[in-house]
């Protein structure tokens, strides 16, 4: 941020309001046919029973597990089959081994080659698009027929364009906290659709 960046206002209460209508600004410019389209491929990917897969570094982690929970615990109903999806960020002794052993880079890879089969989907949470062992596990998966969601942010990185689909969130380089805000709100976005679809299905 330069200093007439009106995010750099001393005031607590100014620079509140700065950056709730920089937030504002920013998940206006989403493309919302790349959300429907995400959505299509989660109700696709329930229907075949196929698992989908959420990985992410830092506060992408987190929003992986975010995501992961929301779809498969949040959404969970006594009629109708649920979404199998899990977080591979979530098991620190399979997270540590691998690290340890064979280095960060394929932390993802290998588990996948563990669990995924073909026709399962990989979603991949990156504000840069640049994370290594993001971008390996995008090309292992698409080397076995699975399908790649890139959640991206800056310019898309590397992530982006090699993706089967994404949904990008267009913000400055290293804008961390707006990317990583409105990648929480997709995931929020997204859970409130299909919870209303789910309910209206019932009725």
């Amino acid at each position: 941020m330069n200093p007439s960046d009106p995010l750099s206002l001393p005031d607590p209460a100014g620079f509140a309001s700065a950056y709730f209508a920089h937030l504002t600004r920013i998940l206006q410019s989403i493309d919302t046919s790349q959300i429907a389209r995400f959505i299509q491929t989660l109700q696709e990917a329930r229907r075949r029973e196929a698992t989908i897969y959420f990985i992410g570094n830092g506060g992408s982690a987190a929003t992986a597990t975010h995501f992961a929970n929301d779809l498969a615990i949040g959404l969970h109903r006594d009629q109708g089959k649920p979404f199998r999806a899990i977080s591979l960020v979530d098991n620190q002794a399979i997270l540590t081994a691998i690290s340890n052993d064979h280095g960060y880079r394929d932390v993802f890879v290998r588990q996948l080659r563990a669990l995924a089969r073909p026709g399962d989907v990989l979603v991949g949470i990156s504000a840069s698009g640049n994370s290594p062992n993001l971008l390996a596990a995008f090309t292992y998966a698409r080397s076995i027929g699975i399908h790649t969601v890139a959640i991206t942010a800056f310019d898309g990185g590397a992530l982006h364009p090699m993706a089967d689909e994404g949904i990008h969130v267009p913000t400055d380089l290293k804008e961390y906290g707006p990317a990583e805000d409105a990648h929480l709100i997709l995931d929020h976005l997204i859970h409130a659709y299909l919870t209303r679809a789910a309910d209206q299905t019932k009725t």
